[in-house]
């Protein structure tokens, strides 16, 4: 089954043999239903997204702004479950051919069983696990399983992480680093981009893993921007008001396509 990581490495590896970022999408299983969720999916890579990460509903998302928030609760009053994450995975993945990662909070997995989630996910065909809270002092059973099944553990790094911290986490991930830095409140766009940039550097002096941006990119400008100094671009909430703000699914999915498109040019011109 190491594969599924494996595929995570080479993508990420022929963007950068092709001197550009990746594109790096994300959009929650069930929203706003399992199937539309799943032809979302699809469209994403369709219109250029190299990665797909498939979010799992969570009543406390902690890390998800608004956007992100009210999809989450779509998906949850219809009822998602995690039989149906494992399933937009692997259907996204057999679709396409492409990574597709899940991005969880701890709590779901823990209640569910490491053992059972890391082997269903392997099974879809997951390429790994991005896990926002989860300390990576306690993450050790979870990184013996993820490796036995060949799956990536995907750690959050902030611009707030010290050097020492920043070794400490990146020593125990593997796939890419995801570089989360934080929008609105803490300054100025132009700010924020010398804020990630410093942090992708800090990040790149103690790995050799890529660095992933996630900066509430919504659009191509932006996207060039992150792609002039990380490894990939990651986008989110921009891909999920497309599909909140359209009248229907067909037009929410041809959103995606479009917005994809638009990025994928972006992380190109950011070369």
């Amino acid at each position: 089954m190491s594969g599924n990581v494996e595929l995570l490495s080479d993508t990420l590896a022929g963007a950068r043999s092709e001197n550009r970022a990746a594109l790096i999408a994300y959009l929650p299983a069930g929203f706003p239903t399992v199937d539309v969720g799943i032809e979302a999916v699809k469209a994403a890579f369709e219109g250029g997204a190299d990665v797909v990460e498939v979010g799992l509903p969570h009543s406390d998302p902690v890390l998800d702004g608004p956007v992100i928030q009210t999809a989450d609760d779509i998906a949850l009053r219809g009822g998602v479950k995690i039989a149906d994450v494992m399933r937009t995975v692997r259907e996204g993945h057999e679709a396409t051919g492409k990574p597709v990662l899940v991005m969880t909070y701890w709590n779901p997995i823990d209640r569910y069983g490491i053992e059972r989630f890391t082997a269903e996910l392997a099974e879809a065909g997951g390429a790994g696990c991005i896990l926002p809270d989860l300390p990576v002092e306690e993450s050790g059973v979870w990184r013996e399983h993820a490796e036995k099944h060949g799956l990536a553990t995907v750690f959050v790094v902030a611009p707030s992480s010290q050097d020492a911290r920043l070794a400490k986490i990146t020593a125990a991930g593997s796939g890419f680093v995801y570089a989360a830095s934080l929008m609105g409140v803490t300054g100025t766009r132009a700010s924020v981009g010398v804020q990630a940039q410093d942090l992708v550097r800090r990040t790149r002096a103690t790995t050799e893993l890529p660095v992933c941006v996630g900066l509430g990119v919504s659009n191509a400008q932006q996207a060039a921007e992150v792609a002039s100094f990380a490894d990939g671009v990651i986008v989110g909430s921009a891909f999920v008001k497309r599909m909140l703000d359209a009248p229907g699914p067909a037009a929410g999915l041809e959103a995606v396509r479009e917005l994809a498109a638009d990025l994928a040019k972006g992380v190109r011109r950011g070369a």
